[in-house]
């Protein structure tokens, strides 16, 4: 498995996940109102609205659903202005967590942030004491068992992405950060549905723990996702091909 897959490190919970339909839909609202506000409400001007809007098309998420955030954005509608802070820890074994989060409490969600991370035996770190293991990337996943990795890598290529790989269960394609919603628009605009969109930190290098660790680990990280106010969370962790069968 390559140790920097994102979408290896969350498959086995996708099914919760998916269960959690409505917590979803409200980050994603969340995010494009803060788009909305921080570049306007017309998608052809503002990439990061364009972005947030897919993403919510990508999950099904009804029209007016997106209308109503767009303009509670814009200031149409009466909305709650969000600040997004980063937080940086370590969970167990030294695994190194990056955690993103839109908020309209700073000290309800640093507090919130850090319970996490003390009830699982990590603690929160300073600005910079993890993020350097970590660069920058968009990364858009394909279910394999309906697209071919040859027509994707066409596709992504052609459109600008950095790599193609096959995860087994999906195909991943990287970007730029700059290029992800070129990219992410293209490709849906050839008709490819992804499984996941975004732009995340991923490792330089991995963290292998045993099983109960790792159990741990991606327990912490599941807490931290229910989080209403966190928005996504990225790690070191190595989490092995096969952990669906040993779990």
């Amino acid at each position: 498995m390559s140790g920097h897959s994102k979408w290896a490190n969350i498959k086995h919970r996708k099914g919760a996940q998916d269960a959690k339909r409505g917590r979803i839909f409200a980050k994603i609202i969340k995010e494009i109102t803060v788009a909305a506000r921080l570049g306007g409400g017309e998608l052809d001007s503002n990439p990061k609205l364009r972005t947030a809007v897919l993403k919510a098309r990508g999950q099904n998420m009804p029209t007016d659903n997106i209308d109503r955030a767009i303009k509670k954005g814009t200031g149409d509608l009466d909305g709650v202005d969000y600040v997004e802070l980063q937080y940086e820890g370590y969970a167990i074994g030294g695994v190194a967590i990056m955690v993103d989060t839109l908020t309209d409490n700073k000290n309800r969600t640093a507090a919130d942030v850090r319970s996490i991370f003390t009830k699982a035996g990590g603690s929160l770190g300073t600005t910079g004491s993890v993020s350097y293991l970590f660069s920058r990337k968009g990364l858009i996943a394909f279910d394999a068992s309906k697209y071919s990795e040859d027509e994707i890598f066409e596709a992504a290529l052609e459109s600008g992405a950095e790599d193609v790989s096959n995860e087994g269960e999906v195909i991943e394609v990287s970007t730029s950060p700059e290029m992800f919603d070129t990219i992410l628009e293209e490709l849906s605009k050839k008709g490819y549905e992804n499984e996941m969109a975004e732009i995340s930190m991923v490792p330089s290098t991995t963290v292998a723990l045993d099983k109960e660790k790792t159990q741990k680990v991606l327990n912490l990280i599941e807490k931290l996702e229910d989080n209403d106010d966190v928005q996504s969370v990225s790690s070191n962790l190595e989490v092995p091909d096969d952990w669906e069968d040993n779990a």
